[in-house]
């Protein structure tokens, strides 16, 4: 068997199960698939643990027809890149250079683009669609869904509107046909050398919406501050865990000195800052999206021009804003604990504040009631439960 032919081991990898969201190539580790957010070992056609040679005929093997990754991998140690395998799916991948060895992360990307209703995504949510001008932002963790959700609302605008829609992504992931809509799709290092300079050109290219993969740096976020004020829509994500912190990336790209002025721009473009966290489902099957959602109006602009003081946190103005369409991380965890789509234990763990989350569980109900359900004659832990069992040929795929 050829390394340098990966198809049938990603193939082999795939069939494991039908929530496979990332395949693991790592030196000294057999690979490894990553389903409801956790690793599991895989056999793909007698493979066991991984010698550094494999690892990096497997790189190879990725990189052969994309020689501008191959040289950032070579003068950086890491390489981003998309590979897809025709007619099957689409992977997001990276790859990079630990103890003197390679290491590969292939995130699946699903053919379809995902909807709101796939998603859950909370309704009030198509209101970004209508949104002529501004700035929307998508955060949480790595794998949690923000590149889905951000897929879902350009799919969801090329359906209703008209538009020139210029997306800029490293890699691209989720391919967009044109429908009502004209998009045009740029990738760092192939199509543009990299985000800043694709957003000031796409300035001159005549869009209604951008879409910027990432918020990496300060001229990123002053060029996008920039298209947001002469009448874009702007979506963006940022590795940050809820609106509060996101506004303290952003005003921390800048110097200290200017604070003040980029306060007072970020309060006027922003529209949303909506936070994601994937739980996994208390029976097993995958994981659900809590999300916090944060809608510029009066007091949250003020919060953000002036600053955050006790008794004015942007938390305490999500959640009064309920009527506004907000709703705080804390409170979606409850009702999901409540309606059993998630373990207490989960539901705990996901929490902003979790100490004020058990007391408001305290009144409605105890403990075991929240937990996974159990046996008559045995207890069950409430952890959540293993994926499903792969069947037939694939069987001793699994430690």
């Amino acid at each position: 068997m050829s390394l340098l032919d990966i198809t049938p081991i990603i193939e082999h990898m795939l069939l494991t199960s039908d929530n496979v969201s990332d395949l693991n190539f790592s030196t000294g580790q057999k690979p490894q698939v990553e389903i409801s957010g956790s690793l599991y070992s895989s056999t793909p056609l007698g493979l066991g643990k991984l010698t550094g040679y494999q690892t990096e005929m497997i790189a190879m093997a990725i990189l052969r027809d994309n020689a501008e990754a191959a040289r950032h991998l070579a003068n950086y140690g890491t390489a981003d890149l998309s590979y897809a395998l025709p007619g099957r799916c689409r992977f997001r991948v990276n790859i990079f250079q630990q103890r003197g060895s390679y290491s590969i992360v292939m995130r699946v990307i699903p053919h379809e683009v995902p909807s709101f209703e796939s998603l859950s995504i909370p309704p009030q949510l198509t209101d970004i669609c209508n949104i002529r001008n501004g700035i929307v932002l998508v955060t949480g963790p790595t794998g949690s869904g923000k590149s889905s959700t951000l897929a879902a609302v350009i799919d969801r605008i090329n359906d209703t509107k008209s538009y020139h829609i210029v997306t800029i992504e490293d890699p691209i992931e989720f391919l967009h046909s044109h429908k009502k809509c004209t998009i045009n799709q740029r990738e760092v290092g192939s199509d543009t050398k990299d985000f800043s300079s694709a957003l000031r050109a796409a300035l001159r290219q005549a869009p209604k919406v951008i879409l910027v993969g990432e918020m990496r740096d300060l001229e990123t976020a002053e060029i996008a501050l920039e298209a947001a004020e002469t009448g874009h829509l702007v979506l963006s994500t940022l590795h940050t865990i809820d609106a509060s912190k996101t506004v303290d990336r952003i005003i921390g790209l800048y110097p200290k000195n200017e604070e003040k002025i980029i306060r007072t721009r970020l309060a006027q473009t922003f529209r949303y800052i909506v936070s994601q966290r994937l739980i996994p489902r208390a029976d097993g099957k995958g994981r659900v999206a809590a999300v916090e959602i944060l809608k510029s109006n009066p007091r949250t602009r003020e919060y953000i021009e002036k600053g955050e003081s006790d008794g004015k946190t942007l938390l305490e103005a999500i959640r009064d804003g309920e009527i506004d369409g907000m709703q705080d991380f804390d409170t979606v965890i409850r009702r999901l604990i409540d309606n059993k789509t998630i373990s207490l234990e989960d539901g705990l763990s996901f929490a902003t504040n979790q100490n004020n989350l058990l007391l408001q569980l305290k009144g409605l109900s105890s403990t075991d009631d929240y937990s996974t359900p159990k046996s008559p004659h045995k207890s069950v832990s409430i952890n959540p439960l293993p994926p499903p069992t792969p069947r037939n040929s694939v069987l001793d795929m699994i430690e």
